[in-house]
């Protein structure tokens, strides 16, 4: 599997990346004739919902530092 991939952000998908390169391991001729697709398949859904759990998270984050942003130039405005 791609290096890249096995990052803290990915953790819950450990298992998923691990079963996908046991079944490139089975060896070409397998992979080749589409006997990896479920392994695949599920990997992409678990690294999708990584990344929107992610956004999410970042997000919300966003909108908080935001709202302090705005908060702080209300004060600066009102005091100056």
């Amino acid at each position: 599997m791609h290096p890249l991939l096995h990052t803290k952000d990915n953790v819950g998908c450990e298992e998923v990346m691990y079963a996908l390169e046991a079944c490139h391991a089975r060896g070409f001729l397998y992979s080749a004739l589409n006997g990896c697709a479920d392994a695949k398949r599920d990997l992409n859904k678990c690294l999708r919902a990584a990344r929107l759990a992610r956004t999410r998270e970042n997000y919300e984050k966003t909108k908080e530092k935001n709202i302090k942003v705005k908060s702080a130039w209300a004060d600066i405005d009102a005091n100056s």
